[in-house]
């Protein structure tokens, strides 16, 4: 049985993120257009079960989601599944507050 997954904060996520660790917005996608990490993969919570074959089981997913909360369940899930995952506490308020980029995708301001 996999380990209790990792936590971790905004500013450590943010230097995982520039390396080989996988940075996995679980936000939905309304949120995700509205701002985004720019290296981030977005794959809902709700898609979750039927995307997680999409995941490399070699790679180290750093979770985020706006707060922190859907990305704790969706970390201990992946790491339930054999899955490297790190929940990243506070998500993308942390992040940014953390001078994380953040883009959206359209002419507005992005905004998490």
């Amino acid at each position: 049985m996999p380990e209790q997954f990792e936590n971790i904060d905004a500013s450590e996520a943010i230097e995982l993120a520039s390396g080989s660790a996988v940075l996995l917005d679980v936000r939905e996608t309304w949120e995700w257009n509205g701002g985004h990490a720019p290296q981030a993969v977005s794959l809902p919570m709700s898609q979750l079960e039927e995307r997680h074959g999409e995941l490399d089981m070699d790679a180290t997913y750093l979770v985020i989601c706006h707060s922190g909360q859907r990305s704790l369940s969706v970390a201990d899930a992946l790491t339930r599944a054999g899955f490297t995952a790190i929940n990243v506490v506070g998500g993308m308020m942390g992040w940014q507050a953390a001078g994380g980029e953040v883009v959206g995708e359209s002419s507005e301001p992005p905004h998490v």
